[in-house]
């Protein structure tokens, strides 16, 4: 009888605990994850503004006296050598005001001429004790004024012979003219500034582009890095540059500061023209042949409920919890992070270091190989699930009898 007794006493507690781990079971809805398969390939990082091409060297031709323009030798896209004569002024009045500077110097060699003969004569008399020290000086004078009035003469024709010159407008450069602003009969007047006439680019085979770089990511542009740019003209064609300058003043735009990166590049079949708006991108850093997963593993952290149902031990949650990222944080390269792998259904957290993060993937490096499972998030509705504790990693291992035979 008492042997009865405990056998069904023995049934119903097994029963009671069978009945518990299966209702336990039925209960408990494991959700669906949204997982990302670790990827092998490259990284890059890289830095995204907008700005114009330009020709490295641009000349203002100007005029640096008034006239009518009378002559042009030249016109947009037209191709000039150093010293080529490219447009007339007219030079009726400046060749009149030489002429009367002519004219003031042959006069005022006449009066040199006039008052040193009379000096001579005084000079004379003074020494023979005929004529008084006060002529003497008189005549002195009038010989030192005339030779002052004839140098102020020859420095008068000399600069109105300079301004005849200037009606002749000669290229500075050789380049292209891509600006001409004046047309035959207009008139010029030379004030302050000189009258820009004409714009030449000095080569355009070498071109640059002036990008406008956000004060928060100028810190990683350098001069020598990589970049690659698109211009609207040519949508399907990528043009290839290298940074030569990272101006130091800054320019405002919309309230924030912007940077000048100047980028030097080559335009051998002369596609890219002046003005052409670039949409450029930088490459601040790259890594070849890495391990890289979406970001949003390094911020996921799965239910509470899930991790008491896998019976995740409370020491692995404050290890974990020193290694939180922030929904919103990358965490810069070398740091340690935890994320969490799919293996054998059950979710296994695994320590990695980071490193390049391109504004997508986040280059890793571990115990994790290419094609591994990583979970991003929770997926769409719970699934059915029995207890994992066949498959639950942080179980201890019971040991198990070997038998032979």
């Amino acid at each position: 009888m008492k042997k009865i007794l405990i056998i069904s006493i023995v049934v119903v507690v097994i029963g009671g605990i069978a009945a518990y781990f299966y209702f336990s079971a039925k209960k408990y809805k494991v959700p669906e994850w949204k997982t990302t398969r670790v990827e092998a390939g490259s990284v890059s990082v890289n830095v995204t503004a907008t700005g114009s091409l330009n020709a490295i060297t641009t000349v203002q031709v100007g005029a640096q006296v008034s006239g009518i323009v009378s002559k042009l030798f030249v016109d947009f896209n037209s191709v000039v050598k150093k010293g080529q004569v490219i447009a007339l002024l007219d030079t009726t009045l400046l060749f009149a005001t030489v002429r009367d500077a002519q004219a003031a110097v042959a006069k005022a060699k006449v009066q040199v001429e006039l008052t040193k003969n009379q000096f001579a004569r005084i000079d004379t008399l003074y020494h023979a004790k005929v004529s008084s020290k006060n002529d003497y000086d008189i005549a002195f004078g009038n010989y030192g004024t005339a030779k002052a009035d004839l140098q102020a003469a020859m420095a008068t024709l000399d600069h109105e012979k300079t301004n005849l010159k200037y009606c002749t407008i000669k290229a500075p450069v050789s380049g292209t003219v891509i600006s001409r602003n004046v047309d035959v009969g207009q008139t010029v007047i030379s004030s302050f500034n000189a009258v820009t006439l004409f714009t030449i680019a000095k080569d355009l085979t070498q071109m640059q582009v002036l990008a406008n770089v956000d004060e928060a990511d100028i810190g990683q542009v350098k001069v020598d890095q990589q970049a690659v740019f698109t211009v609207d003209a040519f949508p399907y064609e990528i043009f290839k540059g290298h940074v030569a300058q990272v101006r130091l003043q800054p320019v405002m735009v919309q309230n924030v500061n912007n940077y000048i990166v100047v980028i030097n590049v080559a335009n051998p079949d002369l596609k890219l023209l002046p003005g052409l708006t670039a949409t450029t991108t930088i490459q601040t850093a790259h890594h070849d042949s890495v391990l890289k997963i979406n970001a949003n593993a390094i911020h996921f952290n799965p239910p509470a409920d899930y991790l008491d149902y896998i019976k995740f031990p409370d020491s692995m949650k404050g290890k974990m919890q020193a290694h939180k990222v922030a929904g919103n944080e990358i965490p810069k390269p070398g740091s340690m992070v935890y994320v969490w792998v799919k293996r054998n259904d059950v979710l296994i957290p695994v320590m990695l270091q980071t490193g390049l993060f391109d504004g997508s993937f986040i280059e890793i490096a571990g115990d994790i190989m290419d094609g591994d499972e990583v979970i991003t998030g929770l997926g769409g509705g719970p699934v059915q699930a029995t207890p994992p504790t066949a498959n639950n990693p942080f179980m201890p291992k019971m040991p198990s009898r070997k038998t032979t035979r």
